[in-house]
């Protein structure tokens, strides 16, 4: 019984991050959940305890997703700038394959949700810079990349170039690809900076 739990648990949550896909962006209601899986909003209910924890759970899958690969970039790659193009081309990747979760990342499917949500993207995106913070740091201590940069501002820049990607491709109704003109635009963030 609990393996049919956990399975309906994540087909309720596929189920709303397909509805998220929709480029008009309309506001998704537990009655619209309900009917497109085709049970009452009751049965929807015994799994969550309101749309908030749905988008919680929607807001768990990006973090883990994300923050694993991170994880595995950190342990594995020797080149701090490479650390750093990596993680970028990651969270680029991530919302080129997860649409509806792009929503979610820049706070459009939360527009109207409980403020707790928001607050909790805005941690994963504190988290993402901090990450490429770190590479930056690494990068300039093995003198990739020159001493006098500002890695705090230079993280900053690279995470405000992503989270305008990400906005693109979701106000675009999905059609401007997160990583068009990626590897062009890579190295004009790096300008400068490259020792």
């Amino acid at each position: 019984m609990a393996a049919k739990t956990g399975e309906r648990k994540n087909q309720i949550l596929q189920t709303l991050a397909e509805m998220l896909e929709a480029p008009a962006g309309e506001k998704i209601t537990t009655a619209a959940l309900a009917a497109r899986l085709d049970v009452s909003e009751a049965a929807l209910y015994r799994h969550f305890s309101g749309k908030a924890q749905m988008y919680e759970g929607l807001i768990e899958f990006i973090e883990q997703t994300l923050f694993a690969l991170v994880n595995k970039i950190t342990s594995e790659e020797k080149s701090g700038v490479r650390q750093l193009e990596a993680i970028v081309a990651v969270l680029l990747g991530f919302a080129q394959k997860n649409r509806g979760m792009t929503r979610v990342l820049i706070g459009d499917a939360l527009v109207n949700e409980d403020e707790k949500l928001q607050a909790r993207i805005n941690q994963l995106h504190d988290r993402a810079e901090a990450a490429l913070k770190q590479a930056l740091r690494f990068a300039v201590s093995q003198q990739e990349i020159v001493a006098e940069v500002d890695v705090t501002a230079q993280a900053n820049l690279v995470m405000s170039f992503v989270t305008g990607r990400w906005h693109q491709f979701a106000k675009s109704g999905f059609r401007r690809d997160p990583a068009e003109h990626w590897s062009k635009q890579w190295r004009q963030l790096m300008e400068g900076i490259v020792a």
